[in-house]
């Protein structure tokens, strides 16, 4: 622009910040539609999370050559331009549905195309970005994918102790059941208690065996041969005077 007004530049200044601070931006065509029409297809728009407005064609222009966005071909003929703000808690999917919405009871409003992020859009373009699923869906979505890897992963780690238990019952029953723990553990007590058991019958027949030569030795001693044969001679001598006694007596 040569020698632009200032209220101009302004605007351009003005349309060139929206386009860069938005996540995608809607051109259409509004072309026979009523000023109470218009109100309401912005209230929808509002509610989807958009702002739509009109500016020159010619100041559009201006401003996306700035950004390196080519347009022209999309501003013919009276134009508004739906913007989604980035952070303005919309999306494109619910700013694109509601402009479908709308021309579906009004042909007069013809989507012409528009950006998203960086790409540009034709109006098949903007008219499929409509059927793509919401937002709130697709994330719902996304969270169910990243979701049943981890349900999986938590089913596999209940099914690894049961598929365990079932392994090894089936391995106790193909050797025949359990084995009894209580036999091995009365044999072993046994085994352990026997010697204790014996220790003191051998040394008690040691002790013995000890103490039966001292025994022997105590027979064989003068003094007690001796007094075997006192035994005898006492005897003997008794006898002669029990025969003089009864020989006196008679």
């Amino acid at each position: 622009m040569e020698n632009p007004r200032p209220e101009k530049v302004a605007v351009v200044e003005e349309v060139r910040k929206r386009f860069s601070e938005s996540d995608a931006v809607l051109l259409t065509e509004y072309r026979g539609i009523k000023v109470s029409e218009l109100a309401q297809l912005r209230a929808a728009l509002r509610q989807a999370g958009g702002e739509y407005t009109v500016y020159k064609n010619t100041l559009v222009r201006f401003a996306t050559r700035d950004l390196g966005l080519d347009l022209d071909d999309q501003l013919t003929g009276p134009t508004a331009i739906a913007f989604v703000p980035t952070g303005g808690g919309g999306d494109p999917v619910s700013v694109a549905k509601a402009l479908r919405e709308f021309a579906k009871g009004n042909p007069n409003l013809v989507i012409k195309g528009g950006v998203l992020g960086e790409k540009l859009l034709s109006a098949g373009d903007a008219v499929a970005l409509a059927d793509v699923a919401p937002r709130e869906e697709l994330l719902a979505r996304l969270a169910g994918l990243m979701a049943a890897p981890m349900q999986q992963f938590a089913g596999l780690l209940q099914a690894v102790p049961r598929s365990f238990a079932y392994g090894l019952a089936a391995l106790i029953e193909q050797q025949g059941g359990a084995p009894e723990a209580s036999a091995p553990a009365a044999e072993e007590s046994t085994e352990a208690e026997a010697p204790v058991a014996e220790a003191p019958v051998e040394d008690a027949v040691e002790d013995a065996a000890d103490e039966a030569p001292a025994a022997e030795d105590i027979t064989e001693t003068p003094e007690a041969s001796a007094d075997a044969d006192a035994a005898p001679e006492a005897q003997t001598d008794d006898a002669p005077a029990d025969a003089e006694a009864d020989t006196q007596e008679g």
